[in-house]
């Protein structure tokens, strides 16, 4: 399989007044195309700010991310926007839905910023939201919807663009566990069936042990868990 992330050297530190504060010390990871990896470790470890960079949301303080040969880190903000809308889907904790908006127009968002019309958006989002499995619930509002079927309209939204890579950051913290275990299942089928490469971050080690591959981040330093 071929390399599609690559996190080379990588610090990341925040200031607060004149005081630094690190929270990643030179990270070296490697990713692959169709590989679902977990970043565990515990709170305040770094987990979310390394999803975050690979994500391009944030910037490093040294190093480079590269992902599917574009060194990320060294991208403008406009661009990384750019890069960040056709390469990287986000599924968050607290689903990040609009109350106001159906599942349909939720799901849509994300495709309002492309040159798709009308007709091929609504193609788009019929098949992620069949995907999910809420083919029949696209005209509901989120406040109709449970906890799980939400965070499937989450995942029907982080995928409608057919994204290179899929960041989950602790996707099942807010469900029960029957509502965790079919959303694991549904991200386990997009990494299968749909070939998705995704990175997860969570504590739960019921979560973790749906990747294939674990890395463990403590006080910055990141080391591969052994099965």
């Amino acid at each position: 399989m071929s390399e599609i992330i690559q996190v080379k050297n990588l610090s990341k530190s925040y200031w607060r007044d004149s005081f630094e504060i690190p929270v990643l010390n030179n990270i070296n990871l490697t990713v692959n195309e169709g590989d679902f990896l977990a970043l565990m470790g515990p709170s305040g470890s770094g987990k979310t700010t390394l999803l975050n960079l690979i994500a391009g949301i944030d910037k490093p303080t040294n190093g480079d991310v590269v992902v599917n040969g574009t060194d990320i880190s060294k991208l403008s903000e406009s661009a990384l926007a750019k890069w960040r809308s056709s390469n990287v889907g986000f599924v968050f904790q607290f689903y990040n839905l609009i109350k106001v908006l159906t599942a349909y127009e939720n799901v849509e968002l994300p495709l309002l910023l492309t040159k798709l019309s009308k007709a091929e958006r609504k193609k788009h989002v019929e098949t992620a939201l069949s995907i999910v499995g809420l083919g029949d619930r696209m005209n509901h509002y989120p406040k109709q919807l449970s906890g799980g079927q939400e965070q499937r309209v989450a995942i029907a939204r982080a995928i409608v663009t057919d994204p290179l890579i899929l960041v989950a950051d602790e996707p099942t913290g807010d469900l029960d566990k029957n509502s965790a275990d079919e959303i694991l299942t549904l991200v386990e089928r997009l990494n299968k069936e749909f070939k998705k490469t995704i990175l997860i971050v969570t504590h739960d080690p019921h979560a973790a042990e749906r990747a294939h591959i674990k890395h463990h981040l403590d006080k910055g330093e990141l080391t591969l868990e052994q099965s």
